[in-house]
Parts: structure tokens; C-alpha cells; sequence
């Protein structure tokens, strides 16, 4: 079934993210490999701006493991761009984040997707479980099925 965009009261939170105009290829929009930076700017601000993730002496670090994502209308410099956040699965090691990036003004997405970190020691890289102050600020995220 062809994916359809989602609406942006289904993410419980944004973060505005200003396109520049290296982020446009030569057809004049934005390149797709710019939306999966969107994706790492808004779990790693959400995490990071809630005490959840110290990315420099943390015992835990998460990896990305899995990523897609589906384009439904180009954005293009010098557009602003809003990424929506939210849980679809909290799991004991894991986490499957969903995004949705939005141009300004629109109600459904210009693109859309997931990705999903392992969270694991930083010595060992051996999946362990979240700390539950990761899982505290996630919580609020996650969407009921």
C-alpha cells in the first residue's frame, strides 16, 4: 500500500529547522539526503535539550540500525521547514522514532519516515536497556496503535 502523508496534529512535537541554500541540488530542491540529517537534528535536539542524552560522556549511546523515508512534495531554500517527532515503539533497548517534515505553512507532510536506534553501551557497543530517564521524555511521544 502507497504510504500517504501524515497530518501534522499526529506529532506531538516540532522543531523549526531553517533550509540553506547548499541544501538544494540541481533540480532546485531540496536533496533527500538532506531530510535524514532532519531526522538525527530533531531526536538528538528533543533528547539532548531534555537531559536525556549526554552525546559526549554518556554510558549510553544510540545507533541508528534502520531508516526510510517516503517524499510527497519538494521543499526548496529559502523554505522553512518544521520536523515533527513522535514514538511509535518504546522498546527495552530500542526505539523506533517517527518524523514527518512539513513545509511552513502546510498540514500535511512534504516527506515523511522513521529510523530506529539500538541503544547500547558506549564501551562495550552491546545493546542495553534504556536508562529511564531516556524513556521518561519518550514517553510523552509514543502513539498508541
Amino acid at each position: 500500500m502507497k504510504p500517504q502523508p501524515q497530518h501534522r496534529a499526529a506529532y506531538p512535537y516540532f522543531h523549526r529547522i531553517p533550509t540553506r541554500w547548499m541544501d538544494n541540488d540541481p533540480y532546485g530542491h531540496v536533496n533527500n539526503v538532506v531530510y535524514y540529517s532532519w531526522f538525527d537534528t530533531v531526536v538528538n535536539q528533543y533528547l539532548i535539550t531534555r537531559g536525556a542524552l549526554d552525546i559526549v560522556a554518556g554510558a549510553v549511546i544510540g545507533l541508528v540500525v534502520e531508516t526510510r523515508c517516503n517524499y510527497f512534495r519538494p521543499i526548496a531554500f529559502p523554505e522553512v521547514a518544521s520536523a515533527g517527532l513522535r514514538v511509535a515503539h518504546l522498546g527495552n533497548s530500542s526505539v523506533r522514532y517517527e518524523i514527518a517534515v512539513f513545509r511552513e505553512e502546510d498540514g500535511e507532510a512534504a516527506a515523511q519516515g522513521h529510523f530506529v536506534h539500538v541503544y547500547v553501551d558506549r564501551q562495550t557497543r552491546r545493546p542495553t536497556a534504556l536508562p529511564e530517564a531516556l524513556r521518561a521524555v519518550l514517553t510523552p511521544l509514543l502513539i498508541q496503535p
